[in-house]
């Protein structure tokens, strides 16, 4: 498979149907000679196409750039539906792509629960956590 529009060519190998998590997945090589590195919102939009899925059910990560440029390679999950995706997909990637919100607790909030819990040993640390807030 291999796709060429603007001097960014995107190439894939060892490509995989994994029916247990209903996807399919690959390695993805992105050329762009001269470039700099290739948005992984782009690289979606092209998987999905080469693939004739939605670009809303693809997953880029992990992508690396080889020294000097010009070569970038990643990973790629393309879900069979977005029930799938948002069923298998670990949280913080689905935060990445804006799927969840996931809410942090103010820094001064975080570090007094952390002090608070230092005083404590065995199970009464963990009721520190989840009483106060």
């Amino acid at each position: 498979a291999k796709m060429a529009d603007s001097t960014a060519t995107i190439r894939t190998r060892k490509f995989m149907t994994n029916r247990l998590l209903a996807r399919r997945q690959m390695i993805v090589d992105v050329l762009h000679p001269g470039k700099a590195t290739v948005p992984k919102s782009d690289i979606r939009e092209k998987l999905a196409r080469m693939y004739k899925s939605s670009a809303d059910c693809v997953v880029c990560f992990g992508f690396k750039t080889l020294f000097g440029g010009g070569k970038t390679t990643g990973f790629a999950l393309i879900y069979d539906s977005m029930d799938n995706l948002k069923k298998f997909e670990p949280k913080y990637r689905l935060q990445r792509l804006g799927h969840i919100k996931v809410e942090k607790m103010p820094r001064k909030q975080r570090k007094e629960r952390k002090n608070r819990a230092k005083k404590l040993r065995g199970t009464a640390k963990a009721k520190v956590s989840t009483g106060k807030k």
